[in-house]
């Protein structure tokens, strides 16, 4: 453990050095994030999972940088290079970027210009030009360099080649470059361009045919779009600070008078900042604006999967589900509280009224039959139309209707994990399947997707995909703990999610389940093959086990805690399920009376809060939530209409809201609120309920601009299809906002597949 590192990161964050120390040595033992915020928060003075992550993440990044120091080290040493100068500057830097600039020296080359000039033996006129004495001639001085057998034939030669070597010698100056990656990270234009005879083809981002913005505030959706542009070839993009004041920097630091060596190092500084400063900065802010633009962008996605991963689930339900269709009719399938698929059906409704009558029919005899006490409408294709029907059937009022988005339903139906489950089944059957599932618990059926797959970021393919991954994944893990998993029933995939187990012992848990029947204890599950005590300390306090033989085994205490309840009921006369059952005799309890050297109050309150309400779930009460029944499709919106409608993406642009049409509106930043928004998180989140207004209705484009506004003072306006020019025949262009107008060419693709990209 490097002390150094504990010591710089307790700094950074603002903590205190033995709660970074306590961190990196728990997760060195192999303890998870969930673990150690849930279960260890006396060593680690209560950090939450975003700090834990952020010091592992920090502590990931100085070890990354420690191991190109010594890279370095060795390389310079091997080479005889290393002086103890130059070591101690090298162990001194703090960034990676610093770290290079000192090596840049000395790395291997490629065959340069400057090398080329060396060999001509033409360093010791650079160096007699670079000391720009008043009295240095360089026309003269570069005559004793002629050399007819190295290519220098004429004094220009001479001189060309001493300046080449100058030229390099800027380039690596340190502190030269430390002042232009400055110069760069405060003043660098985002300079984006059509290629010429594409403005047709990439007509999507017409909005960077002619564009500028300052690198630094330019925002992570507008830099992810236009680097998407450049890589399809229809734009050309260039970072660059004004040129004058990047050659003014230069000629500060280099340049020193007027006199005609002076010169010769002005025409060299000038040349190294075009040919190489320039193009070595640009990749590096390119880089940058990169890396910020991708953590921007993660942080949105990971945000919104958060908020659908902990959408309020309807709970076990015996669940009647459709998967609506038109030409290939919809699938019906019932499941019992577990999930467990009892009946499949298709059926043809929206074919003839004799196909409709049929089909109420059959669903009310499956919902008899099956004794069903919800119905899941996935949102597809006839989503609405098929609500509306069953609707009509003579169903008990305490049978709720719920139409379910479907977004990863068909991903999760061509999965490995659903023909494993259901071999012999259409992937329209399992899809249906996957819908009433949701249903019954968002979490669970969702964990079964690649995160990617789910539909809730901007520009997700564009981005870092291994940080995308480890973000996602960090989301993923923290939802599944965070409300705990019932052991006896959760599927191998939601399993694998649960603190210490993995991939290889979540499979081994639900064979030995399949197996040996349902665990009755948490102790059962140490006989499991390879699930050790480090796994079963990670992972137990986080499975549950309801109607158990014990009653903390429901509960989120952990087992090495039993000890501490049991002397609890002891000490208050009573047994453990009164202490459960009792609030009463919970408050009896004195809570200092357990203190101990690794057992403190964090701890002792958690348990008594858990006590209180065993095994509770974190996530809001279900609530049925149903679309304007009058609006169906895209053709039944007016523009000032009032329409209920819930978030699906949250973006840096703005929100997507279904409101019932298939088609996603979009609430732009500007129309969120009636004050000024700069995050739309700060606003709104996914699985949110809202209240929109219709502005706009582009049928060409099946696009729909909503207001979320109280009186929104956009006019209202209709475009009908067809209708791409305005009175004066020019084409009408999106209307201009106040400041930078956001990349708008996602869009379309955005509403049509809910994923923004």
């Amino acid at each position: 453990m490097n002390e150094k590192h504990i010591a710089k990161i307790a700094e950074e964050l603002k903590l205190g050095t033995q709660q970074v120390l306590a961190t990196s040595a728990l997760l060195e033992e192999g303890a998870t994030i969930p673990f150690v915020a849930r279960y260890r928060k006396e060593a680690t003075g209560s950090l939450d999972e975003v700090a834990l992550r952020t010091i592992r993440d920090r502590l990931h990044q100085l070890q990354e940088l420690d191991k190109r120091r010594e890279a370095i080290v060795k390389s310079l040493d091997e080479r005889e290079l290393l002086t103890d100068e130059l070591r101690d500057n090298i162990l001194s830097a703090e960034t990676l970027a610093v770290l290079e600039d000192i090596y840049l020296p000395y790395r291997p080359k490629r065959r340069t210009r400057a090398t080329v000039a060396r060999e001509k033996g033409l360093e010791p006129l650079a160096q007699k030009i670079f000391a720009q004495e008043e009295t240095t001639d360089p026309n003269q001085e570069a005559e004793a360099f002629l050399n007819a057998d190295k290519g220098v034939e004429v004094v220009e030669d001479a001189l060309a080649g001493a300046r080449d070597i100058v030229a390099e010698w800027v380039n690596e100056d340190q502190e030269a470059r430390a002042k232009m990656r400055a110069l760069y990270t405060h003043k660098a234009i985002f300079h984006a361009k059509v290629v010429a005879g594409k403005e047709t083809e990439g007509r999507k981002y017409r909005d960077y045919f002619d564009w500028q913005e300052v690198a630094a505030k330019a925002p992570s959706h507008r830099i992810l779009a236009m680097r998407r542009g450049e890589k399809e070839s229809f734009l050309t993009v260039r970072v660059h600070p004004p040129e004058d004041e990047a050659l003014a920097l230069l000629e500060t630091l280099f340049v020193r008078g007027d006199c005609a060596a002076a010169q010769q190092v002005k025409a060299a500084v000038r040349d190294s900042y075009k040919r190489l400063l320039s193009p070595s900065m640009e990749t590096e802010i390119r880089l940058a604006t990169k890396e910020r633009a991708d953590a921007e962008a993660i942080n949105v996605f990971a945000d919104n999967l958060r908020q659908l991963l902990l959408a309020p689930p309807l709970g076990q339900k015996n669940i009647l589900a459709i998967d609506p269709g038109y030409r290939t009719g919809c699938k019906v399938v019932c499941q019992d509280r577990q999930g467990k698929l009892l009946h499949t059906k298709t059926v043809y409704p929206f074919t003839s009224e004799k196909s409709k009558r049929e089909t109420l029919a059959t669903l009310g005899e499956l919902c008899k039959r099956y004794q069903v006490e919800a119905i899941a409408v996935g949102n597809g294709t006839g989503g609405r139309e098929l609500e509306a029907l069953v609707k009509t059937l003579d169903l008990p009022d305490n049978i709720p209707l719920v139409m379910v988005d479907e977004s990863g339903a068909s991903v999760y139906s061509a999965s490995a994990a659903a023909r494993a489950e259901f071999p012999d089944l259409d992937v329209t059957v399992r899809g249906a399947v996957s819908i009433g599932r949701r249903l019954m618990d968002p979490l669970a059926e969702l964990v079964k997707i690649d995160p990617k797959s789910i539909g809730v970021g901007q520009y997700q393919h564009d981005v870092d995909q291994q940080a995308l991954k480890k973000s996602l994944d960090d989301v993923v893990t923290s939802c599944v703990n965070g409300v705990g998993v019932e052991v006896n029933t959760a599927s191998e995939q939601l399993l694998t999610y649960v603190s210490g187990l993995g991939p290889q012992l979540a499979k081994n848990i639900f064979n030995y389940r399949n197996e040996h029947g349902p665990f009755l204890c948490r102790e059962d599950l140490k006989k499991v093959p390879r699930l050790g005590p480090k796994a079963f300390q990670q992972a137990a306090g986080f499975l549950r086990i309801r109607n158990g033989k014990n009653p903390l085994d429901a509960s989120a205490v952990h087992p090495e805690s039993y000890s501490i309840v049991k002397a609890m009921a002891g000490d208050l006369g009573c047994s453990v399920e009164e202490l459960v059952d009792d609030e009463e005799v919970r408050q009896k309890i004195d809570l200092s009376t357990y203190v101990t050297e690794k057992v403190g109050m964090p701890t002792l309150t958690d348990i008594v809060a858990e006590l209180a309400k065993p095994g509770r779930d974190p996530r809001q009460e279900f609530e049925v939530f149903a679309f304007a029944e009058e609006v169906q499709t895209i053709d039944d919106l007016r523009p000032g209409m009032k329409l209920p409608g819930i978030i699906t993406n949250v973006t840096a642009f703005g929100a997507f809201v279904d409101i019932g049409v298939k088609q996603d509106g979009l609430v732009h930043v500007s129309q969120l609120a009636d004050r000024f928004v700069r995050n739309p998180r700060e606003v709104v989140k996914v699985q949110q309920r809202v209240t929109v207004t219709i502005l706009d209705v582009d049928l060409e484009r099946n696009r729909i601009s909503l207001s979320m506004k109280e009186n929104p003072g956009r006019s209202p306006k209709r475009k009908e299809k067809g209708s791409k020019r305005g009175s004066n025949g020019k084409e009408k262009r999106r209307p201009e906002t106040t400041g930078p107008t956001p990349f708008n060419a996602p869009f379309a693709r955005a509403l049509k597949k809910k994923s923004g990209d």
